[in-house]
């Protein structure tokens, strides 16, 4: 029974002393800094057209679909992303365009999409251009889509690519 009881409690101490390096293992590494800024043109055209609120929310969803993919493949780490959005085209009217033209219907739809440019900044301080866009060309699809789905199909497109350094062998 001492025996037992000494086996047990040796076997206990040994996954403790363990368990802080496999934690370090798995713990997520952290990932590059992201940051994304409106272009002056697309800050126009939101404050004249689109709605600065819904732009803004648009840069703050870019910079999380980009955050969350570097930070799952480890891609970038200590380095840093600067983007600019530098135009974005609903699928449907935003709440500024149908509160600015009454008779506009939100059923109305037509196909968007987004540009981003910016720059990579590794740990060791290369830089490296980047651009990217996409924009729908059917417009079959764009009666299901939400206001920005488009704009949202870009970003998750972008952020894919940009983990996986696909964008850096098309520059």
């Amino acid at each position: 029974m001492r025996r037992t009881c000494l086996a047990l409690l040796s076997g206990f101490l040994l996954l403790a002393a363990g368990a802080p390096a496999a934690a370090d293992r798995t713990r997520p590494q952290p990932s590059a800094t992201v940051s994304v800024t409106l272009s002056e043109e697309l800050r126009e055209k939101a404050v004249s057209t689109y709605g600065l609120a819904e732009i803004e929310a648009l840069a703050e969803e870019l910079e999380g679909d980009v955050a969350r993919e570097l930070s799952r493949t480890g891609v970038m780490i200590g380095g840093r992303v600067e983007l600019v959005l530098e135009d974005a085209k609903p699928n449907r009217p935003t709440r500024k365009e149908m509160s600015d033209r009454p008779g506009l219907s939100f059923r109305s739809f037509s196909v968007g999409g987004a540009r981003i440019t910016g720059r990579t900044v590794s740990f060791d301080g290369k830089v490296t251009p980047i651009r990217y866009d996409w924009y729908a060309t059917d417009i079959t699809d764009a009666r299901h889509g939400s206001v920005w789905a488009d704009a949202e199909r870009t970003f998750d497109s972008f952020a894919r690519r940009l983990s996986r350094g696909q964008l850096y062998a098309l520059r």
